[in-house]
């Protein structure tokens, strides 16, 4: 926990598995998977060239207020090294986890990160549903051929969103770019306790010389008032998220800690997605810090395995009990 919490505080300052994709090939994918095989390849090594090595830079700034009293906050910014590595990769489902690796009074300080799933051609996505609540959102067949879905999991791999989008390679540019996808708020917003309380964003993920850059164009949104359904815009917020090839620090403590753990995580995933297929969604409470109630205790007991306080085996059988007491029906 003392890890998570130095983490943190890295990542708030003024600067906040295991081999590479790039290098390794994908499994060869029989024709019929795709309708225009070399698009889906094109595809395919686009979503791969994200694994590696990065110096990443998160950069934070509300722009346009659009409600009377509200004044945008002020830019922040935040940084730190991030490895990305390939956890699996089915032909049409790829499954990139991250893991920041910083240092802190001269030790290593490894956070398990988020984690994306793409989708190729997906018959349905987890999308947000509102405070607590994510249901699975079936997809019509017109708006998913050709198309990939990314799913984005919190860092005790509970869901955070999900969106449909296409990659593009006009004007020299690779880049997939979603439709607008709701979201929950970030910890950067939510310990706040802001007029808003859910983003609609257009996620847009574009390779570069260095790297590659995940940019946000977010309207933040509060629920609507009174007899109104609908949410109302309160400002919007351009997010660039800048992953920089660097090999100047040791990735190893990164890489040591998912060989660890990679067993157990594997057995929280299949949980999460037991509860998502039994529900067709799910409810699960969120509190400002750390996001789900479920991620201190399920980060936790990856820390105790790789401090060899638990066998991988005895912590997961008690993050599953964990998943399934406190996920519900959405």
């Amino acid at each position: 926990m003392r890890a998570i919490l130095i983490a943190a505080a890295l990542l708030a300052g003024a600067t906040p598995v295991t081999a590479s994709a790039s290098a390794t090939p994908g499994p060869s994918v029989p024709a019929a998977v795709a309708p225009d095989a070399a698009a889906f390849a094109r595809d395919r090594q686009a979503i791969l060239a994200q694994a590696g090595q990065y110096k990443v830079r998160f950069n934070f700034n509300e722009t346009v207020s659009f409600r009377a009293g509200y004044e945008p906050i002020a830019t922040h910014t935040s940084g730190g090294n991030e490895i990305v590595r390939v956890i699996e990769d089915s032909g049409d489902r790829i499954s990139l986890q991250h893991i920041l690796v910083m240092e802190h009074d001269g030790q290593s300080v490894v956070i398990k990160h988020w984690r994306q799933d793409w989708v190729y051609q997906p018959a349905s996505v987890l999308t947000y549903a509102g405070p607590n609540r994510w249901v699975v959102s079936e997809i019509p067949a017109a708006e998913r051929a050709g198309a990939w879905s990314q799913t984005v999991w919190q860092t005790d791999d509970s869901p955070r969103y999900g969106g449909v989008g296409r990659w593009s390679y006009d004007n020299g540019l690779t880049e997939w770019t979603s439709a607008p996808t709701w979201r929950p708020l970030a910890r950067r917003d939510a310990v706040r306790d802001p007029v808003y309380d859910r983003y609609l964003g257009v996620n847009r993920h574009a390779l570069t010389p260095f790297g590659w850059v995940h940019i946000q164009d977010n309207m933040k949104m509060a629920a609507g008032e009174g007899d109104a359904a609908d949410a109302v815009a309160i400002v919007q917020e351009d997010v660039v998220n800048t992953y920089r090839t660097d090999t100047g620090y040791n990735p190893g403590p990164g890489d040591a800690y998912w060989a660890a753990t990679k067993d157990y995580w594997a057995v929280v995933r299949a949980a999460w997605d037991e509860v998502i297929t039994t529900h067709g969604g799910i409810g699960l409470e969120e509190e400002p810090q750390t996001g789900a109630i479920t991620g201190t205790t399920l980060m936790g007991l990856a820390s105790q395995i790789v401090d060899g306080l638990k066998t991988s085996e005895a912590a997961a059988a008690e993050a599953r009990q964990i998943i399934l007491e406190d996920a519900t029906a959405p």
